[in-house]
């Protein structure tokens, strides 16, 4: 299906074909029974960006048909968004398309927002944004309530926050979780709330410590901390650790220690083949973790072989993955030495190919 188009009525049908599918592949790993968890039709993702169509001196939501790039689709409505996004999206065009100094050279337009309202709108620029930009550009605001960015090249202006706050329930207890603009968030509020649940009740009992590579702004850490004894958790880009850390400070969660590490560099760290700078300013000398378990969740193209060599060494792997294509590589290794004990899926994308996947796999010489 193409990105702006809908079919709620078959939702739950297309999440079944893809968890079949994925099913299938995973078949021959010998995997128990999946859980299976169901996206809202409408009303969950947490982001979206749309093209800024000039026509005349009208205004246009657009998107583009990958098989026919040239052509642009406006979009005048978008129910697959957050009700803050959905509410915006007329209210910034009306307020866009009658204020020149608003509209000129505008070109992109991106939304962020949490179920509770909260809202970023970020609004790139062919241009300079000038100081009559910045008297104009508080009607967006009021008119929105909405936080607002403009940007242009290598300037970025911010009236209000640059971040959202979402409210998760995780195991009875409410977490706040900041997500940046133009960072990395989970894009379905409602299926990452359940996910985050389904991943808790697999770590329960757990007295000792756990690895979490690409922990981005702390959306597993915060309620894995509950779980776990310690985390170590870590992390490349600035803009997920800066999350984190704020995270961590606002739900008070002491037990995690953050380092700004790229996964080749924590297997170099914590198998002694080089120091880091960085790590001596953690609050538990490294020395002193007593890993029992690791939590993976890579980007699109999975671990490569030796993350997955190294992640062996471990009692248990959480391993959550958005391309099942590279689960069943990294599981090729990974199955030399472990089995999966449970499995989840995560219709984090409705209407799209791509299904999110949460397995628990178990050492197989550790019972």
């Amino acid at each position: 299906m193409k990105p702006w188009e809908l079919a709620p009525d078959r939702c739950t049908e297309l999440f079944e074909q893809k968890c079949d599918r994925v099913e299938s592949l995973l078949r021959p790993f010998g995997p128990p029974p999946a859980s299976r968890i169901e996206s809202p039709p409408t009303g969950y993702r947490v982001r979206a960006e749309f093209r800024l169509w000039h026509v005349q001196n009208d205004l246009q939501f657009v998107m583009f048909d990958p098989a026919a790039p040239s052509q642009p689709v406006p979009v005048t409505e978008f129910p697959q968004a957050l009700s803050a996004v959905q509410s915006a999206m007329p209210v910034l065009l009306n307020t866009l398309r009658p204020d020149p100094e608003l509209r000129r050279k505008v070109f992109q337009a991106e939304f962020l927002a949490s179920r509770d309202g909260d809202l970023v709108i970020t609004l790139a620029y062919h241009r300079k944004l000038q100081q009559e930009w910045r008297v104009r550009a508080p009607a967006i605001t009021e008119q929105t309530d909405a936080s607002l960015i403009g940007r242009s090249r290598k300037q970025k202006i911010v009236l209000g926050n640059e971040y959202i706050e979402e409210q998760f329930c995780v195991a009875d207890r409410s977490f706040t979780m900041r997500a940046y603009e133009q960072s990395f968030v989970q894009p379905n509020a409602p299926v990452n709330e359940q996910m985050l649940n389904w991943v808790c009740s697999q770590a329960r009992g757990s007295q000792k410590d756990l690895l979490e590579l690409y922990c981005g702004n702390g959306n597993f850490t915060l309620p894995l901390a509950q779980c776990h004894r310690r985390i170590l958790a870590t992390e490349i880009a600035k803009s997920g650790t800066r999350a984190a850390l704020e995270n961590l400070a606002i739900n008070e969660v002491r037990n995690v220690d953050l380092a700004r590490l790229s996964a080749t560099e924590v297997v170099e760290a914590l198998t002694g083949e080089r120091e880091f700078q960085r790590l001596k300013v953690l609050r538990q000398p490294l020395r002193d973790f007593e890993f029992e378990a690791v939590l993976v969740d890579p980007p699109r193209q999975g671990l490569d072989d030796a993350a997955c060599e190294f992640i062996q060494s471990f009692e248990r792997i959480y391993y959550v993955s958005c391309n099942p294509d590279t689960l069943i590589k990294n599981l090729a290794l990974l199955s030399n030495t472990h089995q999966i004990a449970a499995i989840a899926f995560f219709d984090q994308f409705p209407y799209t190919e791509h299904l999110e996947t949460g397995l628990v796999l178990q050492h197989t010489h550790r019972h």
